[in-house]
């Protein structure tokens, strides 16, 4: 079952009022939205460790199923290169709001919502900790969008320029201490000794994380958890 959860935005906090969703119900919603659309845009967003990825795959897997073309499309894939991020002394925060090209992330958005030819899209590689460009193609028959990624609805420049692209949202947000144990988990298995989990927690993943909880515009479907059944 799928939780909601008290969203807080600069300017406000939006409850949502108490009820139980399932990933169908995600997927009802998002259709009977889409109705009539030859293109839709689904923003899946929230902190890292929230289960975006998790969410927006198993929602791309629903809607196949029901014979709707539907793709995930990462905005990892926006990474800026390690050594422009090493230039501007930003390496040590990779992943944080400063750290991505939002400008090729809106151009390509922007292409792909015109759904008039096939866009090609980067993909992040995380093993190699870079970004491969044209590396999938989004064909223009696809219909539905799902763009997964951090900062979709954070409400600060240039990232508010994307305000009006996503046709539908979806905001995944659990507790820092949730996402806390999901994060050290995510270190350990990628070969980090403490100090190293310490800094990738505590100076830059949490802080990344509070920022996009407290700054971020309201959105359609706000998620505290959610399982996959």
């Amino acid at each position: 079952m799928i939780a909601c959860c008290l969203m807080g935005t600069k300017n406000m906090a939006v409850w949502y009022p108490p009820m139980s969703m399932t990933l169908t119900d995600i997927a009802d919603r998002i259709v009977e939205k889409a109705v009539d659309a030859r293109r839709f845009l689904v923003a899946v967003a929230g902190p890292p460790g929230a289960g975006k990825s998790t969410l927006a795959d198993a929602l791309e897997g629903e809607l196949v199923r029901r014979g709707e073309r539907a793709v995930v499309l990462p905005m990892d894939g926006f990474h800026m290169d390690n050594g422009i991020l090493e230039a501007r002394g930003l390496l040590p925060r990779k992943g944080a709001p400063e750290t991505f090209d939002v400008r090729a992330f809106d151009d390509i958005l922007r292409a792909v919502k015109k759904a008039d030819e096939e866009v090609l899209v980067p993909v992040f590689d995380r093993s190699r900790e870079l970004a491969i460009a044209s590396a999938r193609a989004i064909p223009v028959e696809t219909r539905i969008i799902l763009v997964e990624g951090n900062y979709l609805l954070l409400d600060e420049m240039p990232w508010s320029r994307l305000a009006g692209l996503f046709d539908f949202t979806v905001f995944v947000g659990p507790s820092v201490a949730v996402l806390e144990e999901r994060l050290r988990a995510r270190w350990v298995h990628y070969g980090l000794d403490e100090a190293g989990i310490q800094w990738k927690l505590h100076g830059n993943d949490l802080p990344n994380g509070r920022r996009i909880i407290e700054n971020s515009r309201p959105a359609d479907i706000a998620l505290e958890t959610f399982s996959i059944d």
